[in-house]
């Protein structure tokens, strides 16, 4: 088996066909003038360090970049990538005369959550207000490039010993937008022990109750399981385990597993349709988890240094050492 990934003149060949990877080359040199740079170890800037032990994945190089694009060079780090209980809200304070600089922080820094899920959430806040931004919400941007000056290697790390087995967690804020009163999803995945998918959106339409957030939360996380529960099929692996989807909210997991519960909820039926489906084929299972151990909560609202370092630390988060 042979993947290729191709943008626009940079191209990624792996698979674990020596043979095929080879031909692939030789065919490929036979049309295009190219140039074999050897194994991975930056493309796009995420740079690649292979170890005995896994790979891990920063974006070291885009920091520095992103540091000094900001004029933050000489700048004093922080904890956390936003304050907490603190609420940003569009119009609030005066707007940025030249909004350039503000939008071209936000886009770095949305490329930046390739291998930092870590500011996910902060760097949703921000890219809310690309359109009229204010200088409260450049004050945030500019926390979250001071966050990132103290821990600028850090990274992804993918284990080489890791199951194929998928792990969930899902949470949501309730009314967590003060604009529109709509709330927060997320959700996080992972392969093993690895973090492989993870979301931060505000959610389409207000929710009547937190209980409905959460159940809307869910039901993301379970469209993303099912989707790369089929793509670990396509590559050729056996079907693996029910995916536990971890939630911290008890009504959300009973209606999901009751369907009793469905009557009371029409408003949201598609959804409960959906995942009591995915329950009851043995697709996922429900497990409740302590608010405390919920991993997701790291993509819902701006977190203490203690909680932040935590849940950073579950997220397979790790700062380039020498050796793994």
């Amino acid at each position: 088996m042979v993947f290729l990934l191709v943008y626009v003149d940079d191209i990624i060949i792996t698979g674990n066909d020596i043979g095929l990877i080879t031909k692939l080359q030789h065919m490929l040199h036979s049309t295009f003038q190219m140039k074999d740079l050897g194994h991975l170890t930056y493309f796009l800037g995420l740079e690649v360090h292979s170890r005995d032990h896994g790979l891990f994945l920063n974006q070291h190089k885009y920091i520095q970049d992103l540091i000094e694009l900001a004029g933050l060079k000489d700048a004093t780090a922080v904890d956390t990538p936003m304050e907490v209980n603190v609420k940003y809200r569009k119009d609030e304070g005066e707007p940025l005369p030249d909004p350039f600089l503000y939008r071209q922080l936000v886009g770095s820094l949305i490329y930046l959550t390739i291998t930092r899920p870590d500011i996910s959430y902060a760097v949703h806040i921000a890219s809310k207000f690309m359109q009229a931004p204010r200088h409260l919400h450049f004050i945030a941007v500019r926390r979250i490039i001071r966050y990132l000056i103290g821990s600028p290697t850090r990274g992804l790390f993918f284990p080489t010993q890791s199951t194929l087995n998928l792990t969930s967690y899902s949470d949501a804020d309730w009314a967590g937008c003060p604009d529109t009163m709509k709330s927060i999803t997320s959700w996080c995945i992972f392969l093993g022990d690895a973090l492989i998918s993870w979301k931060c959106k505000k959610q389409d339409c207000v929710s009547k109750s937190s209980t409905e957030a959460e159940y809307r939360a869910m039901f993301a996380a379970c469209s993303e399981i099912v989707w790369l529960r089929g793509l670990i099929f396509e590559f050729g692996f056996p079907p693996t385990d029910p995916t536990p989807l971890h939630g911290d909210n008890t009504s959300a997991i009973q209606i999901a597993a009751n369907p009793v519960y469905h009557e009371r909820t029409k408003h949201i039926d598609v959804d409960c349709h959906y995942i009591r489906e995915a329950f009851t084929r043995g697709v996922i299972t429900l497990p409740h988890v302590n608010t405390d151990l919920q991993i997701a909560d790291a993509f819902t609202k701006a977190l203490t240094r203690q909680r932040h370092k935590f849940l950073s630390s579950k997220l397979m988060l790790l700062d380039l050492p020498a050796s793994i």
